[in-house]
């Protein structure tokens, strides 16, 4: 897993987790979380007008919108998640892999507000005030964040939140009363695993998962994530360890490890793959129902 991946999941995964699932673009490094629990920028000219042509530069927050009104939502970010929903087949696509969203695009869509990811789309949105086009920078790093970030949605689409909060409501409703130690790994070199800083870290919290990083802090680049040493892994001893999968199949790297088999984890067979939409990066509102589904059957 090498510094190419790992710069990919600083702005995907980090900054996929604030503003509900960018592509792999980097431009800044992921913005620390702040008090406010929605981390919600708004340089909107006028912020209580109801917005009518909407671009959402992030997967979770076009999901959001097109789930409230689809008929405001003008462009949406090159997401696989996206591509593979039919609802949005017909939308303008504004970004295409790691390469920055195309200003021509957006400012021929004539939008009345542009949604990136604080500390991701920074250089573009910055670029869009300049030209005088309002834009909203949004972070998502906890559940909070995001139920404040749907309600703000609706509130500039003149929209009923009512029916995405019964959703949210339903998904954490499948948490058990538990208090199982588990560790998270979502990279090799280094072992990277979610804090409580981070949405990753907020869902084990919701499920009542006991995540034996989550007051950990430093020895890493990435905000909410630590860095582990074999021996710390192998200290932890989990009950159960999640293994976050990406396109480099992280869990046949791990099995070549020689503290792999050491583990009460795998031992006991408790070792269970996750998807990095839902987990790491919200990425859906599918991704998202779809993790908390997975973590109460465990």
């Amino acid at each position: 897993m090498g510094i190419r991946w790992i710069s990919s999941f600083v702005a995907f995964a980090l900054l996929g987790a604030i503003a509900a699932c960018s592509t792999p673009a980097p431009e800044t490094s992921a913005a620390a979380p702040t008090a406010d629990p929605a981390a919600l920028t708004d340089t909107a000219q006028n912020p209580e007008a109801t917005s009518d042509r909407i671009i959402a530069l992030t997967s979770l927050t076009a999901d959001i919108i097109h789930t409230l009104d689809p008929d405001r939502l003008v462009g949406i970010p090159g997401s696989s998640i996206l591509r593979a929903d039919g609802r949005f087949a017909d939308l303008e696509i504004i970004s295409e892999g790691r390469v920055e969203p195309d200003l021509e695009k957006i400012v021929a869509l004539q939008p009345d507000l542009v949604i990136g990811a604080e500390g991701f789309h920074d250089r573009t949105l910055a670029r869009l005030q300049e030209l005088g086009i309002d834009t909203l920078a949004v972070n998502i790093s906890s559940w909070d964040a995001l139920m404040t970030l749907t309600d703000d949605l609706a509130e500039r689409l003149d929209a009923d939140a009512t029916m995405l909060r019964d959703r949210y409501d339903a998904c954490l409703a499948q948490a058990e009363t538990r208090n199982t130690s588990t560790l998270v790994l979502v990279s090799r070199q280094p072992i990277l695993s979610p804090n409580k800083n981070s949405w990753a870290g907020d869902f084990l919290t919701r499920f009542n998962l006991q995540n034996l990083t989550a007051d950990l802090q430093g020895n890493s680049d990435f905000d909410g994530y630590v860095t582990l040493s074999e021996e710390k892994v192998l200290t932890a001893n989990p009950d159960v360890l999640l293994v976050v999968e990406t396109e480099e199949n992280l869990l046949d790297q791990l099995k070549g490890d020689p503290f792999w088999g050491q583990l009460s984890a795998i031992q006991n067979d408790q070792v269970h793959s996750f998807d990095y939409f839902g987990l790491i990066n919200p990425g859906s509102l599918a991704s998202i129902e779809a993790t908390c589904q997975q973590l109460a059957d465990l």
